[in-house]
């Protein structure tokens, strides 16, 4: 029998698994085993259940969560923002990179906005020097802006590893 695989919309009780998620997407070793590590340019987490949970709270915020039965292997956070909607923390199992799940979730993700807010635009923030990040999503649509910030500073769950981190926003028109 096929895997029972879903999207759905993340309750409080899925922050820690949420949280566990995107630190191994992102950061640290297990990261490494994925194309999406940020682990050669910051250490630490790159976020917490406390935020996740936090987030998960807020009307203005949506994660959304693809499974296979009870098991995560990918989420995304939406954000309202005024007239746009900012996508952040996309996040795919790193053993499960690759295969679709996150093209998956960027879709459900936008059709989410445009169903939940009415959204027009979708935006993010990619580290500038993550040129395969930057090309996954120019592949679907995404463009660059041009417009950049430095990364920020936040002692408490990571540490840049590189000087002069910098973000640039992208953004769809949907």
């Amino acid at each position: 029998m096929p895997l029972s695989l879903s999207i759905s919309k993340a309750e409080k009780w899925d922050a820690e698994q949420i949280s566990d998620l995107v630190n191994s997407a992102y950061r640290g070793e297990s990261s490494k085993q994925g194309w999406t590590t940020e682990a050669d340019l910051l250490v630490g987490r790159r976020t917490d259940t406390e935020e996740v949970l936090r987030l998960i709270s807020s009307d203005e915020s949506i994660f959304l969560l693809y499974k296979a039965e009870a098991e995560l292997l990918g989420s995304v956070h939406l954000q309202k923002q005024a007239e746009q909607v900012c996508l952040s923390m996309l996040a795919v199992s790193p053993l499960l990179q690759g295969r679709g799940i996150g093209k998956q979730l960027l879709e459900a993700a936008e059709l989410t906005a445009q169903q939940t807010w009415a959204a027009s635009k979708l935006v993010m923030d990619v580290i500038t020097c993550r040129n395969e990040l930057v090309d996954f999503y120019e592949r679907r649509g995404y463009r660059r802006t041009g417009i950049s910030k430095a990364f920020p500073v936040n002692p408490e769950l990571w540490i840049p590893k590189v000087a002069d981190l910098r973000l640039e926003m992208l953004e769809k028109v949907l």
